[in-house]
């Protein structure tokens, strides 16, 4: 049997088909990896809100897999909505890389980024959270894959733009990093840094030899918690969890558009699912749920 493993065509999608492909075959097994179109590289003018929000890189690939026309979906995790659809489950991650947002530009900090700089982003999370860092900054929309908004930044002479640094990382662009956000300064999107790995349920067999259980773990308490604050919708919300050696730290951001109000918390336990629930209540106390509400 091949198990045809189907993903966007990206340059970075194709890459992190590939790594999912090797673990495959170093299990034993043939592995076909399928190219996919979905409506958020088909349409590169559209906001991501515009579109629909997350789910915009990963329904059109969800849709294939329940058709039988492959077997494995291969994801960024990130781009996943928080409600898993009928008949699919994440059947395991690959081991997370780098989860912190990058500068990509020549500043070394934000402090040595010029006042009124401009930045490109489509991320609603990262434009609210670098508006609470630097309100200064002008924030400029930016889309495209990784190499465009690349070329962009130049063309378009940007201060710096912000790009994940996982993606970076895996296509042998670190070079182009002026800096890495640190997760207490920019809250990273949910899942950020990790590649999941979706099969029709019943069949989690295919893949459940390459998952990294940490990482799993990490991604449901994430995906726990901006299911509950942000209900499907776009809007400024980040969760990050950390597995450390004594246990786990886990952070919540919900913030308005432009930075001006936000609010963060964190927590630290053995457990990330009771972590994600505990932030999310007090994040939700503190009026996070009106001020999401607002951002709709």
């Amino acid at each position: 049997m091949t198990i045809r493993v189907g993903t966007r065509a990206s340059r970075l999608a194709m890459a992190q088909a590939t790594l999912a492909a090797d673990g495959l075959r170093a299990l034993g097994q043939t592995v076909a990896i399928v190219p996919l179109s979905t409506i958020g590289d088909r349409d590169r003018r559209s906001s991501f809100a515009e579109l629909g929000g997350r789910g915009i890189f990963a329904s059109e690939i969800e849709g294939a897999l329940l058709a039988g026309r492959i077997d494995v979906a291969v994801h960024s995790a990130k781009d996943l909505t928080d409600v898993e659809g009928a008949g699919l489950v994440i059947a395991a991650c690959l081991e997370r890389a780098d989860p912190r947002d990058a500068w990509c530009g020549p500043a070394s900090s934000l402090a040595a980024v010029a006042a009124g700089g401009r930045v490109g982003t489509a991320s609603l999370r990262r434009r609210s959270q670098l508006g609470r860092l630097r309100a200064d900054l002008v924030v400029e929309g930016l889309r495209g894959n990784v190499d465009t908004r690349l070329r962009k930044r130049t063309e378009r002479r940007l201060d710096g733009i912000l790009l994940a640094a996982c993606g970076l990382d895996r296509l042998g662009l670190g070079a182009e990093i002026g800096f890495r956000f640190t997760v207490e300064e920019m809250v990273p999107e949910s899942g950020q840094g990790i590649i999941a790995l979706q099969v029709r349920a019943g069949e989690e067999g295919l893949v459940a030899g390459l998952d990294h259980p940490t990482s799993s773990l990490a991604l449901a308490a994430e995906r726990a918690c901006t299911r509950r604050l942000a209900g499907g919708c776009t809007v400024p919300v980040a969760a990050h969890a950390a597995s450390t050696d004594t246990g786990w730290t886990f952070r919540g951001y919900v913030g308005s558009p432009d930075g001006s109000t936000a609010l963060e918390e964190v927590a630290t336990g053995a457990d990330p699912l009771t972590l994600a629930g505990l932030v999310t209540e007090r994040l939700q106390a503190r009026g996070g749920s009106a001020l999401l509400e607002a951002a709709r």
